[in-house]
C-alpha cells in the first residue's frame, strides 16, 4: 500500500466517523483516554495509595518536562527564568485550548477556560481521575524548570469551570 493509499483510505475513516456523530480523536484527547484509563485501574485496585501513585508519577514525568524545558531555553542561550518559561514550553497551543495570559511583574497569570484534556475526562466520565493529573503537572513542571519557580494553580477547569494559575519565581535562600 503506498502513501496515496493509506492517505485515502484514513479520510474516507474520518468521513465515516462524522457521518455517524464520531468524532476524530486529537493526540490530546488519546493523551487523556490513556492517563484516565490507567488511573482508573491503579486507583480502583490500590485506593488511596494508588491514587498518590498516579499523582508521584505525574510529578516525576512533569519535572522531566520542566528540565527539558530550560534545555530549550538554554539551547536558544536563555537563562531558566520567569521570563523564558511560556517562549520554551514544550507544548504547542492550538484552538482545542482557550486562554487569556496576563504578564505582571512578579507572575505571570494564566486563565483556561477551555482544555482538551479536561474535556476529554468530562466527556467519558473520568473527571476523578484526570483531576490527579491536573494537580501535580504543572507544579512540577515549574519546578524541574527552575527549582524556585512555583504555581499557583487554585482552579480547575474539571471542578469551577477554568484554569487559573499563578507562575511565580521565588527569591533564592
Amino acid at each position: 500500500m503506498d502513501d496515496e493509499k493509506v492517505e485515502e483510505t484514513f479520510r474516507a475513516y474520518e468521513k465515516a466517523q462524522k457521518e455517524v456523530g464520531l468524532e476524530a480523536h486529537t493526540m490530546y484527547a488519546m493523551m487523556a483516554k490513556v492517563f484516565a484509563n490507567v488511573a482508573k485501574c491503579v486507583v480502583d485496585k490500590f485506593g488511596e495509595a494508588g491514587q498518590e501513585s498516579m499523582m508521584n508519577g505525574v510529578g516525576t514525568f512533569g519535572e522531566e518536562r520542566g528540565r527539558d524545558i530550560a534545555r530549550r531555553a538554554a539551547a536558544v542561550g536563555k537563562p531558566n527564568t520567569m521570563d523564558n518559561y511560556l517562549s520554551n514550553y514544550d507544548m504547542g497551543r492550538s484552538e482545542l485550548f482557550e486562554y487569556e495570559t496576563l504578564f505582571h511583574p512578579t507572575e505571570i497569570e494564566q486563565s483556561f477556560t477551555k482544555c482538551a484534556f479536561a474535556e476529554q475526562w468530562k466527556q467519558d466520565g473520568m473527571e476523578d481521575y484526570g483531576i490527579l493529573y491536573c494537580h501535580m503537572i504543572d507544579p512540577s513542571i515549574a519546578k524541574g524548570y527552575n527549582p524556585n519557580f512555583e504555581v499557583v494553580h487554585d482552579q480547575y477547569v474539571l471542578k469551577e469551570g477554568t484554569c487559573h494559575f499563578r507562575f511565580q519565581m521565588k527569591e533564592e535562600v
